[in-house]
């Protein structure tokens, strides 16, 4: 009882003490009286800042400065739109948002597939640890979670690039192959080509998808269109570029006969397929010189053997063996210019390494000294046709004619050994080249720096007096392309009234040239482009960027040029895309699902493409400068005699 008499007595002797402040922030401190419904302004912030954010939408959202008098903000980090973000107002909103958001972040996820990492990257002890480190906060997840993280990114992506497809100006290139991984499954790559609204050559792959057996033509034309209405795209279709397998070319021939009977087709799909072919004709001579690299690089025994005969030849040892890959020529070319340069190591090394067997004779490598200068044009159109940049068509058709022209002149040469060479490979070249020339030499005429008076040069230098038919027949399918744009794009959006009176005004101005202005007039815009003058050949010039300025200009020839250089020569983009599979599904991850690995690959290719060109780009300008000095005194054979068009190849 009499500690509960204190207890009274204490608190009032406390209360006296207080002084007038302390009573008054004692006051302001206890909570309102329930009537009292409405707070104010002020008051509710301070309650906001103080109150713990709990939800998981306030990592993407960053809270910003305000006014006592106005409601709290913030702002998502990604793509920096506001809302309110008052307690009254919950996270609802800003949860809706993170679904849209147009730059929400998937590096997370995403950054296992750039690394190719496998999905158990994430439960590593060792990364945990540095994840804890860098944040306290961050939340451990399983492998399952980043995989199903990765699949929801993939669908996210898949949906803005059937955005983008339908956004396209013009009509979509397409080139797929097949694959097969190391677990046996077949797989399909089908790789979309186009130019943007922003005139940019694109280059995306849209499936590689599990291909069940058979793989025949009916197999492959039925996965195909069915990919493509799956994009929207089966009306958009301009040409497929395939390899000359049999089965290509069935299912080829059922697509055209449907997208024609769909009328989705320019021409009527006479420039629909495009088919690639190898050459592949490799000497005896190129097959000993190439088992002789092998033998050196065998082991490092052979190597300092091999390395101690440079140095008793007084040789520079700093260039190097190359390595040849089959059926590539620029490689081909690489070993032959390297092993010539070795030629008396190795003749050196027969001397004193009786287990080296496969030296070519004096003969053989005069021979090799031969196909070196001939696969010349081989080489340089190859960096073309298989670039990393994927140039646009007009840079094809002045390569193959240096091709073509290279094998006609050994095909009539005295020397029998190139004679025989070049006919083998004229047989399958010509075929080629009948069927695709004129696509290619339309592709050219739209270049500014050559039109149609580069075709009629090319064509005598081949055909002579017999040039003027393929000329003509070459300006023949030229308008009767551009007749389908004329009909298909519509005319600039100008007033009827607005025309009417430009016209009036310009027949009054140029009244005393009356017949001049009708003359042009009556011109296409293909003939308008054709009579201008044309730039320097020497020129550097971006095609695109050209006829990006010329747009509104000749407004169905721009559509035509759009379609057009986009057409892909080679496969190269489906190669490529094989050798990321490889990477994927390699000896440790064979077992992974046919939808993972698309997910992994298109999701690779989508988000991070512009990345990996860059990254190559600086490569192959390091190892550029690195081998600046290696090869500066070997030149080429000149080739003038070919006239103003070729010039001597650049120094390797």
């Amino acid at each position: 009882m009499e500690s509960d008499e204190l207890i009274p007595i204490d608190i009032e002797y406390e209360r006296e003490d207080l002084d007038l402040e302390d009573e008054l922030d004692e006051v302001a401190e206890l909570p309102p009286p329930k009537k009292a419904k409405t707070k104010s302004k002020n008051k509710t912030n301070n309650e906001d800042k103080k109150r713990r954010r709990t939800s998981t939408v306030w990592r993407f959202f960053q809270m910003l400065p305000t006014k006592d008098e106005e409601k709290p903000t913030c702002k998502c980090k990604k793509c920096g739109k506001e809302y309110i973000s008052a307690g009254a107002y919950g996270t609802g909103n800003l949860k809706r948002h993170l679904k849209v958001c147009p730059r929400k972040d998937t590096t997370d996820v995403g950054q296992l597939i750039l690394g190719q990492n496998a999905m158990s990257f994430v439960e590593y002890v060792g990364i945990r640890a540095v994840f804890s480190y860098l944040c306290v906060d961050v939340p451990n997840i399983s492998r399952n979670t980043a995989k199903n993280d990765m699949v929801k990114m993939y669908k996210r992506e898949k949906e803005r690039m059937k955005s983008v497809l339908a956004s396209v100006p013009g009509r979509v290139c397409l080139t797929f192959d097949l694959w097969t991984s190391i677990a046996t499954d077949g797989y399909m790559c089908v790789t979309a080509h186009f130019i943007d609204a922003n005139w940019v050559l694109q280059k995306r792959v849209l499936n590689f998808c599990f291909m069940p057996p058979p793989h025949n033509g009916v197999s492959l034309f039925e996965k195909v269109y069915k990919l493509l209405s799956m994009w929207g795209i089966e009306k958009k279709i301009f040409c497929v570029t395939l390899d000359n397998a049999s089965s290509n070319d069935i299912s080829v021939d059922m697509l055209r006969t449907q997208l024609k009977n769909k009328k989705a087709l320019v021409c009527n799909g006479e420039f629909f397929h495009l088919r690639c072919y190898g050459l592949k004709e490799i000497d005896v001579v190129v097959q000993k010189i190439c088992e002789s690299i092998k033998y050196v690089r065998g082991s490092q025994g052979r190597k300092k053997s091999f390395y101690e005969s440079v140095k008793q030849m007084d040789l520079d040892g700093k260039k190097g063996l190359r390595q040849d890959m089959p059926t590539r020529w620029n490689s081909t070319f690489l070993m032959l210019q390297s092993a010539l340069s070795y030629r008396r190591a190795f003749q050196h090394l027969e001397l004193t390494d009786y287990n080296f067997k496969h030296c070519p004779t004096g003969g053989e490598w005069e021979k090799a000294e031969k196909i070196k200068k001939f696969l010349a044009a081989f080489y340089d159109a190859t960096l073309v046709f298989s670039g990393t940049k994927y140039p646009t068509a007009n840079l094809y058709f002045p390569q193959v004619f240096i091709v073509y022209f290279t094998l006609k002149k050994e095909s009539d040469s005295e020397d029998e050994y190139m004679r025989k060479m070049a006919d083998q490979m004229l047989v399958k070249f010509e075929k080629y080249w009948i069927e695709f020339s004129v696509l290619l030499a339309i592709v050219v005429v739209l270049d500014p720096r050559y039109k149609l008076p580069f075709i009629d040069w090319c064509y005598q230098k081949l055909y002579g007096h017999a040039s003027s038919l393929q000329y003509l027949k070459v300006r023949e399918r030229l308008f009767s392309l551009f007749g389908e744009y004329v009909s298909n794009v519509s005319a600039p959006s100008i007033s009827s009234e607005m025309a009417g009176q430009a016209t009036q005004e310009s027949e009054e101005k140029y009244a005393n040239e009356g017949s001049l202005f009708m003359m042009q007039a009556q011109k296409t815009q293909l003939e308008l482009y054709l009579d201008e003058p044309r730039i320097d050949r020497n020129a550097k010039l971006d095609i695109l960027a050209f006829w990006k300025g010329n747009e509104f200009r000749y407004l169905e020839l721009a559509a035509m040029a759009c379609d057009v250089l986009s057409i892909p020569i080679s496969t190269v983009a489906s190669e490529s895309t094989f050798s990321v599979g490889g990477r994927v599904i390699d000896q440790f991850r064979s077992a992974l699902k046919p939808d993972v690995v698309e997910a992994l690959v298109c999701s690779r290719d989508w988000l991070y493409a512009d990345i990996e060109l860059a990254q190559s780009e600086l490569e192959e300008l390091t190892e550029d400068i690195m081998t600046m000095n290696i090869n500066k005194d070997e030149h080429i054979e000149d080739t003038s005699s070919m006239g103003p068009l070729i010039s001597s190849n650049p120094v390797f």
